[in-house]
């Protein structure tokens, strides 16, 4: 695949009838398979969590869907993905306001789990001004002080209390302050 296509998949979500994500799943692969569209759409997941049940006093390790009603597709959106995918028995949507598929984004792809976004490029420097996005110091600006690529943080001044107070955030945490 080339390069140009690879930086153009995204995850998506599509709504299903409640207990049809699996068969959906394969639905959507063997359309896939037989359109040829392999390059365009690459991942069809139906994330499974392990949870225990206790039934008749007896407790049991069992496998349940994540998000029931939705299987996620890493894909490449055009008119061909969307036709196949829209037109598959048993897809009542595409997640997104009105008939408009929104990706979701890199943070909502890892907090999900459904992969690692490796981030090896990052438009911060020691010294910028930055906003936290996300957690429980959102909407605070803060200094950089420290860039660990190893880890993938940043070290953030940031005034609490009216002191100046270090914070190690995640790089998706942060984003540069548009001065």
């Amino acid at each position: 695949m080339s390069e140009e296509l690879n930086n153009q998949l995204r995850w998506y979500v599509i709504h299903t009838y409640s207990g049809y994500e699996n068969k959906v799943k394969t639905n959507i692969e063997k359309l896939v398979e037989n359109s040829g569209l392999e390059e365009y759409i690459q991942e069809i997941s139906v994330p499974m969590e392990e949870a225990v049940e206790i039934k008749n006093g007896v407790k049991k390790t069992v496998q349940r869907k994540k998000f029931p009603g939705y299987v996620l597709l890493k894909m490449i959106m055009n008119d061909d993905t969307w036709y196949v995918v829209r037109n598959t028995r048993g897809v009542t949507s595409f997640v997104g306001p009105g008939s408009k598929p929104v990706p979701l984004t890199d943070a909502e792809v890892m907090a999900m789990g459904l992969e690692s976004v490796d981030i090896t490029d990052i438009d911060i420097a020691v010294g910028d001004s930055v906003i936290v996005t996300t957690g429980a110091f959102a909407d605070n600006v803060g200094t950089v002080k420290e860039i660990n690529l190893a880890k993938k943080t940043v070290t953030v001044a940031i005034s609490l209390f009216g002191r100046e107070t270090p914070m190690e955030l995640d790089f998706t945490q942060v984003q540069p302050l548009v001065k």
